[in-house]
C-alpha cells in the first residue's frame, strides 16, 4: 500500500474512533483506543516510537516520540486541543524529515467536526 491507500484506511479509524468516544477526552485515550482500531482493520502500528536526531552524522536520543506510525509509512500525531496552532504542524513536519517519511495526519479529537480536526502533512509527497 502506498501512504495515500493508508491514509484512506486511517481516517475510517479516526471517523469510527471520534463516533464511539467523541470530544473532549486525553490524547492517550484516543491513542490507545485508534491503536486497537487500525490493527483491527489488519494495520501495522507502532505507537510511542522513540526518533532520533541525525546531526553532524551522529545519533542522539533526544526523546522525541511519535504518536502512532502505520504501516513503516504514515505518522499520526494527536492532539486533544482547544484549537492546532502553527507549531504542530512544525512538530509533524520535523518528524516526517527526521525519520525520511512522507506523510503524516495531523489529528485532533476535541472538535465538534472530525473532518475539520484531520490536517494532511507532506514531506516530498508526489
Amino acid at each position: 500500500m502506498d501512504e495515500n491507500e493508508i491514509s484512506y484506511i486511517v481516517r475510517k479509524c479516526i471517523f469510527n474512533v471520534y463516533n464511539s468516544l467523541g470530544p473532549g477526552l486525553l490524547e492517550s485515550v484516543y491513542q490507545k483506543i485508534l491503536v486497537y482500531e487500525l490493527e483491527e482493520n489488519g494495520l501495522k502500528v507502532r505507537s510511542e516510537l522513540l526518533l532520533p536526531v541525525k546531526y553532524d552524522n551522529k545519533l542522539f536520543d533526544v526523546n522525541f516520540r511519535i504518536d502512532i506510525i502505520v504501516e513503516d509509512k504514515v505518522i499520526l500525531e494527536l492532539k486533544s486541543v482547544k484549537s492546532i496552532e502553527d507549531i504542530h504542524y512544525k512538530q509533524l513536519y520535523t518528524y516526517l524529515k527526521l525519520s525520511d517519511k512522507k506523510l503524516g495526519l495531523l489529528v485532533n479529537f476535541n472538535t465538534t467536526n472530525i473532518l475539520d480536526g484531520i490536517k494532511r502533512v507532506v514531506n516530498n509527497l508526489h
